[in-house]
């Protein structure tokens, strides 16, 4: 395991470029990466190029420091924008401990290209998922090729050789070390035991060459996307076999893919166990309860708040298709979801409302709602406003009733006040689940 090392301000870093970066590379990360990892990432990649010499080959010794005002960010928004490039295979990152400061290294990748990036096994499909259908496909058609009929035409091409001639030419030595455009891999953990994969399909079924590194890669990145286990792996790899004993790598996606959607009814990999990104959340100190709440929402997917309202149980395939419209087609992020189910399901007798979910959504939308706290904040304001107009048209509801079923930040003096005991243990046991 890997030791953990608090990055400071006055820790200085370098960057070496590892690459060979063109407007349509720029264009790739925008457009392709950015609704992966987010605009903070990007700008930090974009910012890194920045501090390159006029060669664009490296840059001087800079501090996190320089990083931090320039970005006008936290330190560690600027760690988690880091992380996201580092995962997704555009920076790579080396740490030399001093005693004083610690120096770091940064080297910047090239993007993956389009053709490589729409066959990829993981990218491909976070891509869909977080843009939605309709955007993907936009996506799709503004990097396809167009297609040109030449069946009727002649292949002209001059060749070299009747071209140019040779004469007395000097024999040179291989130049090494000159700069290439250069990108980096997806890294991830094995997911799947090859060797139990390998030893469970019988030797005249398979090729010597079957398993290479690449064919691996592929099956280990299937697994990791598709949630599939070492069992189930060796039935759908036996399926993908051809006659000389091959992967057929179409085939093994399609059977990972339709085994997926089989097991989830239809569905495809989503981001319902996202939690709340780190630049979004609530600096910690507080202890309050209303801060508690915060915490709470905050490092809490939406699928384990749900499960943990059905007492632990799986949350149903509508439920969680409900969540997955929030995230992937509303874009909400994971805390503010939390917050939205929290209130409708106490004010609707644990029942999630579409219809209802949806009027809160728009509003949300408009307002650029991010954070937990003005998600909790616009809540308790707009249930005040709605409870006025309704005691103003009906004054025989009784108040202290309709509060029996508000969520426990709304209408009281949070910092100051006790929680219930019910209330407690709720919260206490969604805490412990963090732990």
């Amino acid at each position: 395991m890997r030791k953990v090392v608090t990055i400071l301000p006055a820790d200085s870093y370098t960057v070496l470029n590892k690459t060979i970066l063109s407007e349509n590379d720029r264009k790739l990360i925008s457009k392709l990466y950015q609704p992966i990892i987010g605009y903070t990432a990007v700008s930090l990649y974009f910012t890194l190029l920045d501090d390159l010499n006029e060669s664009k080959l490296m840059s001087t010794e800079l501090t996190h420091h320089h990083l931090m005002t320039t970005m006008q960010l936290k330190l560690d928004n600027i760690i988690d924008a880091r992380k996201r490039l580092e995962a997704c295979g555009l920076l790579k990152t080396y740490m030399k401990q001093e005693r004083h400061v610690n120096e770091y290294v940064y080297l910047i990748y090239s993007p993956l290209s389009a053709q490589e990036f729409f066959s990829h096994p993981i990218l491909n499909i976070v891509l869909y998922n977080n843009l939605g259908k309709k955007e993907y496909e936009k996506l799709v058609s503004y990097y396809k090729m167009p297609h040109y009929n030449l069946k009727e035409y002649t292949d002209i091409t001059a060749e070299f050789s009747n071209v140019f001639k040779t004469s007395s030419i000097t024999d040179l030595e291989k130049v090494e070390g000159i700069t290439a455009r250069t990108s980096n891999s997806l890294t991830l953990r094995e997911q799947i035991d090859f060797n139990l994969l390998i030893a469970s399909i019988p030797k005249n079924m398979i090729s010597e060459r079957c398993f290479t590194s690449d064919v691996k890669e592929l099956i280990n990145s299937l697994s990791f996307i598709y949630q599939i286990d070492d069992l189930a792996m060796q039935g759908l790899v036996r399926n993908a076999l051809n006659e000389k004993g091959l992967i057929d790598r179409v085939e093994l996606r399609k059977s990972c893919r339709n085994y997926y959607q089989f097991e989830q009814g239809g569905r495809l990999p989503t981001l319902v166990y996202a939690k709340q990104p780190e630049y979004l959340k609530k600096e910690v100190g507080d202890t309050s309860k209303w801060a508690k709440m915060v915490y709470t929402f905050e490092n809490i997917s939406p699928y384990d708040y749900l499960k943990s309202k059905y007492k632990g149980a799986e949350p149903t395939a509508r439920d969680l298709r409900l969540i997955e419209n929030l995230l992937i087609d509303q874009k909400l992020k994971p805390g503010v979801v939390n917050v939205l189910l929290s209130y409708v399901l106490k004010i609707n007798n644990q029942k999630l409302n579409k219809n209802y979910i949806e009027t809160i959504v728009g509003q949300w939308k408009r307002l650029n709602i991010e954070t937990v706290e003005e998600a909790m904040k616009i809540t308790e304001k707009e249930h005040k406003k709605m409870k006025k107009m309704m005691e103003n048209k009906k004054k025989t509801i009784p108040k202290t009733k309709k509060e029996e079923h508000l969520p426990a930040w709304f209408n009281k003096e949070l910092e100051k006040e006790e929680t219930t005991d019910e209330d407690a243990m709720e919260l206490e046991k969604i805490l412990d689940s963090l732990a």
